[in-house]
């Protein structure tokens, strides 16, 4: 396994509170629908841990999320699978798509029409790091819960 992100990759991943995934088919509307599944996500997740997540940490989440499934739908064939899990400090979101090569975040331009997904995602995450599998990749990116530390559950957060 080859796992490259400029450096920041994430840390060994904390036990997880809850964990979904789901596959998508690789269509036009994929990138809602995981924006959906992910809106879901937070909201359910908060009604059964008492967690009061941020809207600006949802926002970032969906962002997240849509930005990375964007990019397995331009450059990858076939089916799309994302997983979402909550641990005591971040919450993550996992990629998967059967295109083998590993992104690259490109030099900042801002002449630049599209091309900034992954610079966006890196700039929002607290981690991000591609794993090559035997078919595809995974791509994991981390967003810290505001107030938390992955020693100790997360309080209600504001």
């Amino acid at each position: 396994m080859e796992s490259d992100a400029g450096g920041d990759g994430c840390t060994a991943p904390d036990s997880h509170l809850v964990r979904v995934g789901f596959a998508l088919g690789g269509d036009d509307g994929c990138i809602a629908d995981a924006r959906q599944h992910a809106a879901a996500f937070l909201d359910q997740a908060g009604e059964d841990y008492g967690l009061l997540v941020p809207v600006r940490v949802k926002d970032i989440i969906q962002l997240v999320v849509s930005e990375l499934v964007t990019n397995a739908h331009k450059y990858a064939p076939g089916p799309v699978l994302v997983e979402l899990g909550l641990t005591a400090g971040a919450l993550e979101v996992v990629v998967w798509d059967s295109d083998p090569t590993v992104p690259a975040a490109r030099a900042a331009d801002p002449g630049r029409i599209g091309g900034h997904g992954l610079e966006i995602v890196k700039a929002v995450t607290e981690g991000l790091s591609v794993d090559r599998e035997a078919v595809g990749k995974r791509i994991t990116a981390r967003v810290a819960l505001p107030g938390a530390s992955g020693d100790t559950p997360a309080p209600s957060l504001a």
